[in-house]
């Protein structure tokens, strides 16, 4: 019975991240992890944001698939003009953001096995365009890290899979202007990670799912990103 009102409090926590847009998200959300599939399909784009040598936190560009985009935005169109502004947005925008507290925005970064800790989000906005939504927000981290620090990576995935977070196919990953030279990032393979994103999921344990990180898998389906630097 707990199980089971767990699992409902998660469907119900996701649906509101995604503005409750499905109708059978909680039934989908109690499936056992063996079965599970998405029912949010996300193109990820993030700019690592670089500020006075270090990295100060990652700007999001989360793009929904067409089905999501085409219920979300339901009577969102105040003046009726066949466009949806920034303004008609805002309320779903917040929507979004209240809703994706409770799961660290599903973005997690690490240095080595120690969890980075990242603040509120912020500059958070939603656009409509060619058809489908992107959230756009930029999480800060707490404490800027030395951009020269080994062992720097992180991952944006939901480890019930749920929904399903892709890396864009057309440069997903970039580095802000404040990079320093000879900064890269490099996108790691699903399959050759997946050992690595265990280690991501053991260090942040009990945060990732609302409390219940050790139920379902998502891990095969999402990719590390790699952050170096050449040290001067």
């Amino acid at each position: 019975m707990r199980r089971a009102s767990t699992k409902r409090a998660r469907a119900s926590a996701v649906k509101s991240a995604v503005a409750a847009a499905l109708a059978t998200a909680s039934l989908a959300a109690m499936s056992p992890p063996a079965v599970a599939h998405p029912h949010v399909w996300v193109n990820v784009e993030t700019t690592v944001m670089y500020d006075a040598g270090k990295v100060a936190g990652f700007k999001h560009r989360w793009t929904f698939d067409d089905m999501y985009t085409a219920m979300a935005v339901q009577g969102l169109d105040k003046n009726g003009d066949n466009v949806y502004s920034r303004d008609e947005l805002a309320e779903l925008a917040q929507v979004n953001i209240d809703g994706l507290k409770d799961f660290d925005f599903f973005t997690y970064a690490r240095i080595k096995d120690a969890p980075v800790k990242l603040a509120p989000p912020k500059d958070y906005w939603l656009e409509h365009k060619d058809g489908v939504l992107s959230l756009n927000f930029t999480l800060p981290i707490a404490e800027p890290v030395p951009a020269e620090t080994e062992g720097f990576e992180f991952a944006v995935y939901d480890q019930t899979f749920f929904i399903a977070f892709d890396l864009a196919k057309e440069n997903p990953i970039r580095l802000s202007e404040g990079a320093p030279a000879g900064c890269s990032a490099v996108v790691g393979n699903a399959d050759k990670d997946l050992a690595d994103l265990q280690k991501l999921n053991d260090a942040f344990g009990g945060q990732m799912t609302a409390g219940n990180a050790n139920e379902g898998s998502g891990l095969g389906y999402a990719s590390t990103v790699h952050l170096s630097c050449a040290k001067t």
